[in-house]
């Protein structure tokens, strides 16, 4: 039963790895479960010390009723990813408090082992892999300590020799991630909920993009094959916005576009393309960004009849396409029927008949829509407008609240105050949602969009030229367009106010801004490399390595480079593996055991050399008298040194050599 029971400085692994694990969940988790992990801990280091018992049948059925319950309550289901992972967590946390024997603690740690995979569902950030390989030690560290019995103490033993063993295993995991095949999932990961922060919107109303432009969270980040256009010229497109009702912008759905329209118009590419690759952070939507005019060579990436890239599943996870856009390209330079209504369409019940009003009397003064669009311009330029973070709300008509009396707001404001204006007087117009600008990362060249990069924009259609850039925010706040948000709030002082923390605020700080710039290069090489390593990129590798890639030799190339990532490992295992030398009775003694082999009569593995010899004597009574003198010789030397000990040991050895040799030619 004692070998059964767990050593003390097993558990005492199994509780530090307990909070380890939890630690990264902790933001996403009621904080009530943090709270059963810290009374779990007590109650079973109290049954260690004998002053309480462990929890009785009806104890543990409460307990897991109640974790169901409060899971249940704090999520509104058990179904999904956050509610089945805080299940797991919980139920971990609660195992502890029947941790008895040997059998319970190896659940426990194989299933801290795949917990600590969990985290994986939420974050790839290279942060996390390193913490998640410290857990793996310390889970392994609980698994040494548990084959230790009668450490009492706690000890850093188990630590020294799981950091070895997880160290000689790392050539082989390098090994198995560029070579293994990338197989498909077997399973489906449920969807992470929507409460997390998901950028832009497929709606828009004022208010939205300034909220969304007080994060510091990174949306995505490009890398151009050349030279990296002006931050003027980056805009990166995301969200057409046709549709105005209730109050809000909306894109199309695809049932709202007719069969026929549902194919991109062809357009006359005009000049060399831009070439660039993207990597999008998690947004759980499908559209992606890319710049005017966008075409993708990238598998699973489609293009839509408003000139936008998407995907077909949700970006639960980062994702990596490669974009070719050609900038001076005229889009739909025809508009259908349908179209042209589409992009014209006011409802009455839109409201602002001021902001209408307004339209109709700045078009009677100019004679072409081109003129009309300037004029427009103009206005935004002449009236004492303001570019702000901290826009009033607006009431029922909220454009002709914004442009008659607060004029006060952000790029939507502006943005759709210009497509009514445009609408209203007869312009083909439309929103556009998505980014502006972007941090040129010094280190690798790359453009780093923030979610405060969010930013809105008008496409107008005009004779001849096709839709049309128009920014109104660039006639109020051009500073915006050319230096980007921080040096346009620098007045204001509203620049990520409410993230006095991040370190984007301390830009001007060199060291620090230095570091933040080469570990964000290092976050791009990781998940452009490691995290969205898929079996294209295998394949590509392969073949550029070892040529033509065929089966019979994908699987020598996986067998062979194992076997050169493990035969070092093992020499050294081998070499240093402590080398047990018989003695020169031993010797003697081995080949008295092979003589009788050979006559039919075995010695069994661990069998003493007495009960051998009573063995022998029962098969082969003639030779009774030359084993029992054999035997008693070796054990007066093997196993009766203080009887030995004054006597001349070289002397008896030499005895029991001749005796055995003299023994070789017994015949039974």
């Amino acid at each position: 039963m004692i070998d059964k029971l767990i050593p003390r400085n097993a558990l005492a692994w199994i509780i530090l790895g307990l909070f380890t694990l939890v630690a990264p969940h902790a933001g996403r988790l009621p904080l009530w479960v943090l709270v059963v992990y810290v009374v779990a801990a007590l109650w079973r280091i109290q049954v260690y010390r004998g002053r309480w018992s462990f929890p009785g049948r009806w104890v543990k059925v409460a307990l897991t009723v109640s974790a169901c319950v409060g899971i249940f309550a704090s999520y509104g289901s058990l179904i999904g990813l956050e509610p089945t992972v805080a299940l797991l967590l919980t139920a971990f946390g609660l195992k502890l408090t029947e941790l008895v024997s040997k059998k319970d603690a190896y659940v426990l740690i194989f299933l801290g082992y795949f917990i600590c995979i969990t985290e994986f569902l939420f974050s790839q950030d290279i942060l996390i892999v390193l913490y998640s390989l410290f857990n793996v030690v310390l889970i392994t560290s609980a698994l040494v300590a548990l084959h230790q019995p009668g450490q009492q103490r706690f000890s850093m033993r188990p630590l020294k020799r799981a950091t070895v063993m997880l160290a000689q295993a790392f050539p082989l995991m390098v090994v198995l991630f560029f070579l293994f095949p990338r197989i498909g999932p077997l399973w489906t990961v449920p969807v992470k909920s929507h409460s997390a922060k998901t950028g832009v919107s497929d709606f828009l109303k004022p208010g939205d993009i300034s909220n969304l432009s007080q994060s510091a969270d990174v949306a995505f980040r490009v890398k151009f094959e050349g030279e990296i256009p002006p931050a003027s010229e980056l805009y990166w497109r995301g969200l057409v916005m046709s549709k105005l009702e209730e109050g809000a912008w909306r894109t199309l759905g695809f049932f709202d576009v007719p069969a026929k329209e549902r194919r991109q118009a062809a357009v006359e590419n005009i000049g060399e393309p831009l070439r660039y690759s993207v990597l999008m952070e998690p947004t759980q939507q499908r559209w992606l960004y890319g710049l005017r005019y966008a075409s993708s060579p990238s598998p699973g990436v489609i293009k839509t009849p408003d000139y936008r890239l998407f995907t077909l599943v949700q970006l639960e996870d980062e994702y990596q396409y490669d974009v070719e856009t050609w900038p001076a390209t005229a889009l739909e330079t025809e508009l259908t029927p349908w179209r042209e209504k589409t992009e014209l369409d006011l409802p009455e019940a839109a409201g602002n008949p001021q902001t209408r009003r307004l339209a109709r009397e700045l078009r009677t003064g100019v004679g072409s829509d081109e003129e009309f669009v300037r004029s427009v311009m103009g206005y935004f330029t002449e009236q004492p407008f303001f570019y702000t973070l901290q826009p009033p709300l607006l009431g029922e008509d909220p454009m002709d609240e914004f442009l008659f009396q607060t004029r006060r707001g952000f790029c939507e404001h502006y943005a759709y105050a210009f497509v009514m204006m445009m609408r209203a007087a007869g312009v083909p117009a439309r929103i556009v949602a998505g980014y502006m600008g972007g941090e040129v990362n010094p280190v690798n060249r790359t453009v780093i969009v923030h979610q405060f990069d969010a930013h809105a924009w008008a496409e107008v259609w005009l004779e001849g030229q096709g839709w049309v850039r128009a920014d109104p925010t660039a006639a109020v706040a051009p500073d915006r367009i050319e230096y980007g948000l921080e040096v346009a709030m620098e007045e204001e002082g509203s620049f990520l106010s409410s993230s006095p923390l991040s370190p984007l605020r301390y830009r001007g700080i060199n060291w620090l801004n230095s570091a933040r710039l080469r570990y964000d290069a290092l976050t791009y090489q990781w998940q452009a490399w490691v995290v969205n390593f898929n079996s294209d990129q295998q394949y590509k590798l392969l073949s550029d390595v070892f040529g033509e890639v065929s089966a019979r030799k994908f699987v020598a190339v996986l067998l062979g480079t194992w076997a050169l990532v493990l035969l070092p490992v093992g020499l050294s295992l081998l070499l240093r593996r402590p080398i047990h030398r018989l003695s020169l009775p031993d010797k003697h003694y081995l080949r008295f055991c092979d003589r009788l082999a050979s006559m039919g009569m075995v010695r069994d593995p661990g069998e003493a050399p007495g009960d051998f010899a009573r063995r022998a004597i029962r098969k082969f009574p003639s030779l009774e008298k030359e084993v029992i003198d054999i035997t008693n010789r070796y054990q007066g030397l093997a196993y009766l040194p203080e009887q030995s000990a004054g006597m001349d040991a070289t002397s008896r050895t030499a005895e029991l050599g001749r005796s055995v040799r003299k023994f070789q030619f017994a015949r039974p």
